[in-house]
């Protein structure tokens, strides 16, 4: 099972000979405005998670990143490539998980929206971003970006990075993980993975949201792809949650 596992993420991607070895899980360097919808979450001023826009006041993340007491010591940055620096920060009012958010080895319906206290302004590098009413099929291209760890040393880049994925099918991914839900994406590339620290942050298929970062077992592990929340089977509680707010 193993080997045929690898064999599988070899063949929906190539190697890039001019791969840098420092990147292993296949980042490269973005400007904002080439991923708009993205932002940080921020708990404490502190950089937690990645996060997406949805509206000029609404943000979606993975429910697993904002566990912490008192939502008001959230807040968010948008517009920069810089986790920490730049761009527009913005307070949280209130945030809402997922009701039937489960947190264990295996996150089942990792999802919360985030109501602001500030409006944000769109411009060139802050926009929002369409939710997926669909779950791309296998083999579809996605890009995953975020600020978390690039492979070794627990290192995580100062700027923003981006990386490509395709989507894998349900039964496949299955067979790396047993509690796959149809909550639940998978993507994975040879070397290319989202990783500690880019949880909450968007999974982009055709100019959709199409998935969440939730979790998976090492990073660009070729025995485990990434799994993420499946934003267009968990839509309609995503928008009844909003109104909720």
């Amino acid at each position: 099972m193993l080997l045929h596992w690898l064999v599988l993420v070899a063949s929906v991607t190539l190697i890039s000979a001019g791969s840098s070895p420092e990147r292993i899980v296949g980042g490269h360097p973005v400007l904002i405005s080439e991923v708009p919808w993205q932002a940080a979450l921020m708990y404490s001023e502190k950089y937690i998670c990645g996060a997406v826009i949805y509206s000029d006041k609404i943000i979606i993340t993975a429910a697993h990143c904002v566990e912490r007491p008192f939502d008001t010591l959230y807040s968010v940055r948008v517009g920069s490539v810089w986790k920490n620096l730049g761009g527009q920060h913005a307070r949280v009012a209130v945030i809402r998980k997922h009701e039937d958010y489960v947190s264990s080895t295996i996150l089942f319906n990792d999802i919360a929206v985030i109501r602001l206290v500030d409006t944000l302004i769109f411009n060139a590098e802050v926009r929002p971003i369409q939710l997926a009413d669909s779950a791309p099929a296998a083999g579809t291209e996605a890009s995953v970006s975020g600020w978390g760890e690039i492979g070794i040393l627990w290192l995580q880049p100062t700027s923003l990075l981006k990386t490509s994925v395709k989507i894998l099918d349900p039964n496949v991914c299955k067979r790396s993980y047993q509690y796959i839900t149809k909550t639940m994406i998978c993507a994975a590339a040879l070397l290319k993975d989202s990783c500690h620290g880019d949880s909450g942050g968007p999974l982009v298929s055709g100019g959709q949201l199409v998935g969440i970062v939730s979790y998976g077992i090492g990073c660009a592990n070729p025995f485990f792809p990434g799994v993420y929340a499946n934003v267009a089977e968990l839509k309609p509680w995503i928008l009844n949650a909003i109104e909720q707010l």
